[in-house]
């Protein structure tokens, strides 16, 4: 069936497996921790998904969660790769593509609280929305599209996530996200420069927006292309103020270019951050753009893996993305979305 085409591959191990292991050809490359996303993203055309790990355990895990989700048509590939006799590709991968999260979530999920209130801006598919409510975070998912609203629902409610859909036009005048009410804003392509003010005010004392999107650049390369959309450089930090920056990126990163910034509300925070006197560090992005960062915080260097993936952080008070590989484990493996 692989070698027909007649199935649809599905590789939910590791980035440095998937390259230094090999993988079959054309596979897409998620994570079992990031499966969440995929129950968003992943087509749901009729066609059969197979799914595979290094020994048919994670895909195991996995495979029941999309099932869940409700998609159709899902096959686990029984002791994995390792008995696999077909063809193999020894190409990179990115999970950060069209069927992952963005990276800028993933490189920054240390400083997310392990619980509270989180907000998804536009949020599409959900395959944000579902990846922070797996994680056990309370959210609330708003885009102004009712089909993708509806069917967002309907994938929480088959889940059991706590994820509230909500049809809402963000660009209404005198739109009101609320008063202190949210530990995490999430904003991931989506600009609309008004919103800002709301943004701030709907944070409480110490929660933090994460945000990033295109900047006039991407415009020659591809949409969007109108300046509406589109920042200028250095400007999303000032439409942030007076939040407090505690990381930022600007440049070209996995083909776009974007600008991306982590700010934190004044107040004490829920999530573990920077200690006291964390001075910034600026060092190159993996594309040529900048990447900001406080020491302390996580920042290139000895807590980085290879391919500037970030390793999981063990402060107490912080959610890492936990080890999923039950070969690894004794055995056991845990559920596809555990931080």
């Amino acid at each position: 069936m692989v070698r027909e085409g007649a199935v649809r591959v599905l590789d939910v191990r590791t980035p440095q497996e998937y390259e230094s292991l090999g993988h079959i050809p054309d596979a897409i490359l998620l994570p079992v921790d990031l499966i969440a996303s995929g129950a968003a993203t992943l087509p749901r055309d009729g066609k059969p998904l197979l799914v595979y790990c290094e020994h048919g355990i994670r895909s195991r895990s996995a495979a029941e969660f999309l099932a869940r989700a409700g998609l159709e048509g899902i096959l686990n590939l029984e002791g994995g790769l390792s008995l696999w006799r077909g063809p193999r590709s020894f190409s990179p991968g990115s999970p950060s593509g069209a069927f992952g999260p963005s990276s800028w979530l993933v490189e920054n999920v240390d400083l997310l609280p392990r619980g509270g209130q989180a907000l998804d801006l536009a949020c599409g598919t959900g395959r944000h929305s579902l990846l922070l409510a797996a994680a056990g975070l309370s959210v609330r998912a708003v885009d102004r599209d009712s089909a993708m609203i509806q069917h967002l629902s309907d994938v929480a409610l088959r889940l059991g996530i706590p994820l509230q859909a909500e049809i809402l036009d963000l660009e209404k005048e005198g739109i009101d996200l609320g008063h202190e009410v949210h530990d995490v804003v999430l904003g991931i392509h989506y600009l609309h420069r008004p919103l800002f003010p709301s943004l701030r005010r709907a944070l409480r004392a110490g929660g933090l927006l994460l945000y990033e999107t295109f900047i006039r650049e991407q415009a020659l390369r591809g949409k969007p292309t109108s300046p509406e959309f589109l920042l200028e450089r250095g400007e999303l930090r000032r439409l942030c103020a007076p939040l407090e920056i505690l990381r930022e990126r600007e440049g070209e990163f996995e083909e776009r270019m974007v600008s991306g910034i982590v700010a934190r509300r004044n107040g004490l925070s829920r999530a573990a951050v920077s200690p006291p006197g964390a001075r910034a560090m600026r060092s190159p992005g993996p594309d040529g753009g900048t990447d900001t960062r406080r020491r302390g915080a996580g920042s290139a260097g000895p807590g980085r893996s290879k391919g500037g993936a970030r390793r999981p952080s063990r402060r107490k008070g912080v959610a890492p993305w936990r080890r999923a590989s039950g070969e690894a484990s004794g055995g056991r493996a845990p559920g596809p979305a555990s931080w």
